[in-house]
């Protein structure tokens, strides 16, 4: 039985990217390790399979209130899941629903939070929930934006961008790691090295360097295209679209932008996101 540490982060801001460095990290292997057995290293706060034996009926037929009533207990089920830590995946803003903690604390170690910036995270949004540009900026701007609510995910309460970020980032706490998407992409050694020390990890410098190219956004997307990917969205006809920083330069017009900046200004000014241009 060991407690959880939450791998957290608003969708599309390179969750799956962490939790597959991390799998191949501890794993160690000679190869990459499949992007479908995620779930033999890190469980998902969302997979409905871990709440039906706790729900009163379907899963898919659970009121809001009544999943919240559930969600804590459900945490504490997770760490019977591994020995040691419980990895878990989740796109949840860090706070209560219905009085009840999203996240129960009581079984938690620690927290590593990946933030990214809005501008790219509306790009990829668009393509994995099926929308416009436009609605992608809508619903990151949405304090009730959710997912989920079937048979496969229960809900995931997602707010705004800014709320989600603020609220996992807003108090600083030594057992919680937020890192930028940007920063694991421009100095992955320096950054990824700072997340497994965070774990209280000391790989070789070979093992940790083995890690980052076994879960490069070109093996992952190569493992996709052979095999597909089961987090996929149907909305979608891939997950793994360009795994780039700034494309919004390119792809977003300049009202865009600025809408964009005008939903979210405080949250982007904190981790240095706002173009000089519309500082």
């Amino acid at each position: 039985m060991g407690a959880l540490i939450w791998l957290a982060s608003y969708p599309k801001s390179g969750n799956t990217w962490m939790r597959s460095f991390l799998h191949n990290l501890l794993r160690g292997g000679s190869t990459p390790v499949d992007i479908n057995r995620m779930a033999d290293f890190c469980l998902g706060e969302s997979d409905a399979s871990w709440y039906a034996p706790r729900a009163p009926k379907t899963v898919g037929d659970l009121t809001p209130e009544e999943l919240a009533a559930i969600r804590p207990i459900v945490h504490q089920d997770f760490t019977t899941a591994f020995p040691d830590s419980v990895f878990v995946k989740t796109h949840n803003f860090l706070g209560e629903s219905f009085g009840y903690p999203i996240h129960n604390m009581d079984v938690t170690a620690g927290a590593i939070y990946i933030v990214r910036n809005p501008l790219d995270i509306t790009l990829s949004a668009a393509n994995h929930f099926g929308l416009t540009t436009d609605e992608a900026i809508d619903f990151m701007s949405d304090p009730d934006a959710m997912t989920g609510g079937n048979d496969r995910h229960v809900f995931e309460y997602l707010s705004s961008w800014s709320f989600h970020v603020q609220s996992w980032t807003q108090n600083p706490n030594p057992q919680l790691l937020v890192v930028r998407y940007e920063d694991l992409i421009r100095k992955p050694r320096k950054h990824f090295k700072q997340v497994a020390g965070f774990l209280g990890l000391k790989p070789p410098a070979e093992r940790l360097e083995r890690a980052i190219k076994f879960s490069s956004f070109k093996v992952l997307k190569a493992q996709e295209e052979k095999s597909g990917f089961q987090e996929k969205s149907k909305a979608s006809d891939k997950f793994f679209r360009e795994g780039k920083a700034e494309q919004w330069k390119e792809k977003l017009t300049p009202e865009q932008i600025r809408r964009v900046i005008d939903n979210h200004r405080e949250q982007m000014e904190r981790f240095d996101y706002v173009p000089k241009d519309y500082a």
